[in-house]
């Protein structure tokens, strides 16, 4: 009989090196090793499950959003309201973003990562199915609340999950996640608009419901299955604690509000700056899909650029050039090469991407993973549901696109400050630890 292997001394990892520390450590002097179950657990679950889980669940968690600004105009006339609605329900992914996702944490530890997850999902596909059964204003921004709060406790807990899987590595799948948030909110836009041309727009929206329960058998599977094996999966307590001590998660919270703030002006906004510049409603929602889908590349390219990168300055600044430079054209001549200005504005969305591959690739342990998620998420999104609803009132206001536009352009300085911040590969483990 083989004999049992030595336990591993406190302080290494399984494979000899030393081991990084966690906020366990930080806070205690004696962290808590995961359990064998749970090491059991993470070993018999297979890659290719791996994969599908997380396409499934990225790919639903943005067409919630981006499905509502190519119909914004159509959705307002339906329900009888004006713009102070419209720009509610353009700020409204922000807000449930940011105050839903900051006790996203606080529930994993309460139900587990995975189990949580499968909550999220289920909340997301109710509320998009039973918002689209009402013509009521209230009802209608409720249920849209419900389905995004689904979605925001995904978005803090998806990549606490995949730091956690042994077949994350350090790009395989935070590449497919970052794809698959992109995918979803291209789809979101590119599809929208012409289904709501044939069918009507409630039955548009009600389209991503359906697609959103194609993630929930699985998600259900993976939750029943990782609870009835061990519990022990929660990151640990006091999940934000301290953990704005860390430069470097404080800087990527100000690129990810920046960032989130331009995308869902873009989400709400774009396609209705480009009609009332003079395309067409279809083509509007065209470059609106443009500019997510070249998203797509970023998705694609950055964990891999990260991980390979021993700095990202220059990353970071060509997407400050572009941004600047997408913003001037939308001002100045919105509708002679739209198709330049949505790329532009593309690439410097590359930025979402990078900052949420970030999540992973500058934290050690997954437990840092889900405080830092749950730090840059919530409070990035937050400070960026201001910009839509701004964006609203001050177009309202002076029934011009000039004066939303040159405030959104002046807020490449800070977008430019974090972003160079964060480019150095520092882990936020190691600040923490030395704080």
């Amino acid at each position: 009989m083989p004999e049992a292997p030595d336990p591993v001394p406190p302080g290494l990892a399984p494979d000899g090196r030393p081991r990084s520390p966690t906020l366990n450590d930080v806070h205690t002097s004696a962290p808590k090793a995961p359990t064998e179950p749970s090491r059991d657990r993470k070993k018999t679950m297979g890659r290719g499950v791996a994969i599908v889980a997380t396409v499934l669940i990225a790919i639903n968690l943005r067409p919630g959003a981006s499905s509502v600004g190519p119909v914004l105009e159509e959705i307002t006339a339906g329900l009888g309201t004006g713009s102070g609605v419209a720009g509610i329900l353009t700020g409204l992914p922000g807000l449930c973003f940011g105050l839903v996702g900051a006790a996203a944490v606080g529930i994993a530890r309460r139900i587990g990562i995975t189990t949580g997850i499968a909550v999220g999902i289920t909340l997301a596909a109710a509320g998009l199915l039973l918002r689209s059964q009402t013509d009521t204003a209230w009802v209608f921004l409720a249920l849209s609340a419900v389905a995004l709060s689904g979605m925001a406790v995904g978005n803090v807990l998806v990549p606490a999950w995949i730091k956690a899987h042994p077949s994350s590595g350090n790009v395989l799948l935070p590449t497919i996640y970052g794809t698959g948030l992109i995918v979803g909110g291209t789809l979101g836009s590119a599809l929208t608009a012409p289904v709501a041309a044939e069918v009507g727009w409630s039955k548009a929206l009600a389209m991503w419901g359906l697609v959103a329960l194609t993630a929930l058998p699985i998600w259900a599977w993976l939750a029943f299955r990782e609870r009835s094996l061990t519990p022990a999966e929660e990151p640990a307590a006091d999940p934000t604690l301290r953990i704005f001590h860390s430069r470097t998660a404080v800087a990527m919270a100000t690129l990810f509000a920046v960032q989130s703030m331009h995308a869902y002006v873009q989400f709400g906004w774009l396609p209705q700056i480009y009609r009332d510049a003079g395309l067409s409603p279809s083509a509007a929602g065209a470059m609106q899909a443009m500019l997510t889908a070249f998203g797509v590349v970023g998705a694609l390219m950055m964990p891999t650029v990260i991980a390979r990168s021993p700095n990202l300055t220059p990353w970071m600044a060509s997407f400050s050039v572009a941004l600047l430079a997408g913003y001037s054209g939308l001002l100045l001549a919105p509708a002679t090469l739209p198709w330049l200005w949505a790329l532009l504005l593309g690439f410097s969305g590359f930025a979402f991407p990078t900052t949420i591959a970030m999540l992973t690739a500058r934290t050690r342990d997954h437990a840092v993973t889900a405080r830092l998620s749950g730090f840059v998420q919530p409070v990035g999104y937050l400070l960026a549901a201001v910009g839509p609803v701004l964006v609203g009132i001050l177009h309202a206001a002076t029934d011009s696109w000039t004066i939303p536009i040159l405030l959104l352009m002046a807020t490449v300085v800070p977008f430019t400050w974090a972003g160079l911040r964060v480019s150095r590969p520092v882990y936020v483990d190691d600040e923490l630890a030395t704080d």
